[in-house]
């Protein structure tokens, strides 16, 4: 009786797997490598104008698929801040070459690969005024910035420190998009930690596997960096190469 019940538990999760994670994966590879390939640029996608002096505080967080075939299932993700009337827009990013801290390395709203970017969080006037020292403050105390520490997979990389940042922000109801993988990784012996939003709780492992449970989070499972879930907030689910599907997860 118990090994027949033990058989239909794991007939039950990798039907799980299969449906949940690698057929939508699969779908969006098929539909990611029959597509004309982007040509690599990191110019400007003309989502920003350019500054004027008597223009608000602005503070944005983009999304862009990277490059060639890590498309299929991963976005680059990075901040950009500019206070009221400041004549220029600064970007924050982390790479996985030389040192990762970058500032205005590209274009602030600037393609990835040829990829356009798109919004995560859009603040500006007062709420943007506000949250732009708490940015600052969390680019200069992200702890991964030394040579040699990012790692592609699972983390820390870019979306790790995006999430980083995001997560001193005060009363923002948005989070990176599911296939910002990295996003999810946590240091070793942090296994249970609240969400980025503080609205939930996160129980991980190293960004291999997960549970996330947050009202701005929504369930998400994480099964080798690949996300699954739903949000019931803002209807929508969450698939594994294909991203958000359903509402809009961006907020003001």
């Amino acid at each position: 009786m118990i090994s027949v019940s033990l058989l239909a538990i794991l007939r039950g999760l990798a039907l799980l797997v299969l449906l949940g994670f690698l057929l939508p994966l699969g779908t969006h590879a098929l539909w990611w490598l029959a597509r004309a390939d982007a040509a690599p640029s990191w110019s400007s996608a003309g989502l920003l104008a350019r500054p004027k002096p008597d223009d608000p505080a602005l503070v944005r967080v983009y999304a862009a698929r990277v490059g060639r075939w890590r498309g299929i299932f991963a976005h680059h993700s990075w901040i950009v801040v500019k206070a009221a009337g400041a004549p220029r827009y600064t970007r924050y990013d982390v790479v996985g070459w030389g040192l990762p801290v970058r500032t205005d390395g590209w274009a602030a709203d600037g393609l990835w690969f040829g990829n356009p970017p798109e919004t995560i969080l859009t603040l500006d006037g007062a709420s943007a005024e506000a949250a732009i020292p708490a940015v600052r403050a969390a680019v200069a105390d992200y702890p991964h910035r030394a040579l040699g520490s990012y790692t592609v997979w699972p983390g820390p990389n870019s979306n790790t420190f995006a999430a980083h940042v995001m997560a001193r922000i005060p009363g923002i109801a948005t989070t990176l998009p599911p296939t910002a993988l990295g996003k999810d990784w946590t240091p070793p012996g942090r296994f249970v930690e609240r969400t980025p939003s503080g609205t939930g709780l996160r129980i991980g492992l190293y960004g291999y596997a997960g549970v996330t449970l947050g009202w701005v989070e929504g369930i998400e499972v994480n099964l080798l960096g690949l996300v699954a879930g739903i949000d019931l907030r803002r209807p929508a689910v969450k698939l594994p190469g294909w991203g958000r599907i359903g509402m809009t997860g961006i907020a003001a």
